[in-house]
């Protein structure tokens, strides 16, 4: 069994919403599950995963401006904040400080609830306390 997660993180990198699904399904479930407890904010970074008309208009609806790449198989390319896009990196620093804590990295539990709970606890004692 695979999992992915996925984070709503602060502008330090702190995450704020974790949400766990199959590692066969797509980024979109994570992203409309995610989508109701967005936070105020003007940006949202992500990745080519998340390329979606659907989530963009979602996100212009909330008042949120996407800086999302585009899939490379969209036919019209979508503009995006190259420099702003860079910082997405303190997002890939909390996952892989996440993957620091043993348990979390190597997945000795199956079962998803568990590793969300693992995921969370590991979250709150390096981001939290």
């Amino acid at each position: 069994m695979n999992t992915k997660l996925h984070a709503i993180c602060d502008s330090q990198g702190r995450p704020l919403n974790l949400f766990v699904t199959a590692g066969q399904v797509s980024d979109y479930i994570g992203a409309r599950a995610l989508l109701s407890s967005l936070p105020n904010v003007d940006w949202l970074l992500g990745d080519r995963g998340y390329d979606a008309g659907w989530f963009r208009d979602a996100l212009k609806d909330k008042g949120i401006r996407a800086c999302i790449p585009g899939r490379r198989q969209r036919k019209t390319p979508v503009k995006y904040d190259k420099r702003r896009y860079k910082r997405r990196n303190r997002i890939e620093i909390m996952f892989g400080r996440l993957k620091d804590w043993r348990p979390v990295a190597t997945l000795y539990d199956r079962c998803p609830k568990v590793f969300l709970c693992a995921i969370a606890l590991a979250a709150t004692v390096i981001y939290w306390l």
